[in-house]
């Protein structure tokens, strides 16, 4: 169990821990009240608990079983009952349906074939040889799910080309820039926050 920012949070052994890149993108959360707010790969649920106290409801999605259960308790456990939990992979899960902002702590790790787990947890921070692969698919269906004015906020590493993500964001009609950062062992971590021109 963890305690932080006045929320208690179960975990689970195969559920991503939240931790530094988690806590980041918390702190560093641009939202409103009036937000429909869609959370992608929400892991215990931390991010989409906290982003429900402060908007009007949030959808959060998970590939894992284990995290969709963590989840549900901690939104019970949180009393945030404008938070809806569903199954499946980036947009899957909300088709047709348009946010006022998305929250994305993106799988950025740079993996090799070497390096995959066989479990649940290798897709929390799986990106593939470069790091790339899953922000490089989240950023191509993005516009399509964003009312008018709608935000981004994803967190990535240096590790995956962050200038890479910036410049695909303005391509896309964002305002983008990075808005927090963190030194964190042999990388930096960092909250990319994209709005809608």
């Amino acid at each position: 169990m963890l305690e932080y920012k006045g929320l208690v949070i179960y975990k689970h052994p195969k559920v991503y821990e939240p931790a530094e890149d988690t806590f980041l993108l918390v702190e560093n959360l641009d939202i409103k009240r009036s937000d429909d707010v869609l959370e992608i790969g929400t892991g215990t649920g931390l991010v989409a608990v906290y982003a429900a106290q402060r908007s009007r409801n949030v959808v959060a999605t998970d590939i894992n079983d284990y995290a969709l259960q963590c989840a549900v308790k901690n939104t019970i456990t949180n009393r945030t009952y404008n938070v809806e939990l569903r199954k499946g992979s980036l947009f899957e899960p909300v088709k047709d349906e348009k946010f006022d902002l998305i929250l994305f702590n993106t799988p950025y790790l740079p993996t090799g074939e070497d390096e995959k787990l066989d479990e649940e947890l290798n897709a929390a921070w799986d990106g593939g040889s470069g790091g790339r692969d899953t922000i490089d698919q989240f950023l191509n269906e993005l516009k399509a799910h964003l009312k008018p004015n709608g935000r981004v906020q994803l967190v990535q590493s240096s590790l995956s080309d962050n200038e890479k993500t910036l410049a695909k964001l303005e391509e896309l009609g964002f305002d983008a820039e990075i808005t927090a950062s963190e030194k964190c062992f042999f990388e930096e971590i960092v909250v990319i926050t994209g709005k809608l021109k």
